[in-house]
């Protein structure tokens, strides 16, 4: 229905359902709003990915409105493009979702983690934060012009048969 920060409340009350950060991305929601009413949420295709201030209900009287918890989170101020490259690589072959926000890397806390950053000489810093901008880690397909593909190729022609 729209992001909160782009609607027109008017006299309407906002009802704000509470999520941690991995449940924006769950198909079957079902939990209470901060006043006590019962949301059920079901998504058919896909998982939603629900962002902080989505709008999920309304009538005259209430909005009813996501708002991600904070959660204890691992913070980090890359000091290079470099060294932001080489963390996120890090945190991502580890397969861990990654958030950004104002120029820095942030993942859900995990303490080995959190020490495997600290020996690389990243300064991770333990913090309660709002988990609210993912970054999108999808992997595209390659497409057909590929040097890997083009050797796949010439290496599966007929005429090295």
């Amino acid at each position: 229905m729209g992001n909160i920060s782009q609607y027109e409340v008017g006299e309407r009350t906002i009802d704000w359902l509470l999520l941690e950060w991995y449940e924006s991305s769950k198909r079957i929601i079902s939990k209470k709003t901060s006043n006590g009413k019962e949301v059920i949420l079901k998504f058919l295709n896909e998982a939603p990915g629900l962002v902080q201030g989505d709008i999920v209900y309304e009538d005259i009287y209430t909005i009813i409105v996501i708002d991600i918890k904070p959660c204890e989170s691992i913070v980090l101020c890359p000091s290079s493009l470099f060294q932001m490259a080489a963390v996120c690589y890090e945190i991502g072959n580890k397969h861990l979702p990654l958030f950004y926000e104002q120029d820095q890397v942030l993942v859900p806390y995990e303490a080995p983690l959190f020490r495997l950053l600290e020996s690389g000489g990243y300064k991770p810093v333990r913090e309660i934060r709002k988990l609210v901008n993912p970054l999108k880690t999808t992997v595209t397909p390659h497409n057909s012009s590929t040097l890997f593909s083009k050797i796949l190729q010439l290496t599966t022609s007929p005429a090295n048969d």
